[in-house]
C-alpha cells in the first residue's frame, strides 16, 4: 500500500503589515498541495518529513503536528481527510526554514542529496517556487506548508 501526501500552503499577510502578534495576523489558506505536486516519491518524503525514511535523511520537519493557529480553509481540508484519527505524520515547515536548508546535505549513505530528493528540479520545485513568491510579499516566516499522510 502506498503513502500519499496531502496539504496546503498558507500565508499570514497581516504579520508583515502589523507584526506576528497582531490580532489580524492570522494564517490564510493559499493553495492545495494537490494542485502543485504530482508525486509522492519516498526519498522526498523522507528528507523533508521523515516518512518512509529508509534513506537515512535528517528530516527537516518531522511530526510537528497540526498547527494550533491554522487557517479555517486548512482546518476544513484536514477534517475532510478525517483529521488526526485518519492521517499520520502531520507536520509543517516555513519558507524561512526551507530557504536556509543545506540542499547538498546527503542521506546516511552519502549518495543522495536533499536537492536530488526534493529540490527545485523535482516535483517539489513547483511548491518551492510558490512559497518563495509568497514569501517575497509576506515574509519568509509568514509562509508555510502543512502536510499529512494517508
Amino acid at each position: 500500500m502506498s503513502t500519499d501526501v496531502s496539504g496546503m500552503i498558507e500565508c499570514r499577510p497581516g504579520a508583515r503589515l502589523w507584526g506576528p502578534d497582531d490580532e489580524d495576523a492570522v494564517w490564510e489558506a493559499g493553495i492545495d498541495l494537490f494542485l502543485l505536486n504530482r508525486g509522492n516519491a519516498y526519498d522526498g518524503l523522507a528528507c523533508l518529513f521523515g516518512i518512509h525514511n529508509y534513506f537515512g535523511f535528517r528530516p527537516l520537519a518531522e511530526d510537528r503536528g497540526f498547527p494550533d493557529d491554522a487557517s479555517e480553509g486548512l482546518r476544513r481540508e484536514f477534517a475532510g481527510y478525517g483529521g488526526t484519527d485518519s492521517v499520520y505524520g502531520t507536520t509543517w515547515v516555513t519558507w524561512a526554514e526551507l530557504s536556509a536548508t543545506d540542499w547538498q546535505e546527503t542521506d546516511a549513505s552519502g549518495t543522495r542529496s536533499r536537492a536530488s530528493a526534493a529540490g527545485i528540479d523535482t516535483d517539489w520545485g513547483r511548491v518551492w517556487r510558490v512559497m518563495r513568491i509568497l514569501s517575497e510579499v509576506h515574509g519568509a516566516e509568514n509562509v508555510r506548508l502543512v502536510v499529512w499522510f494517508h
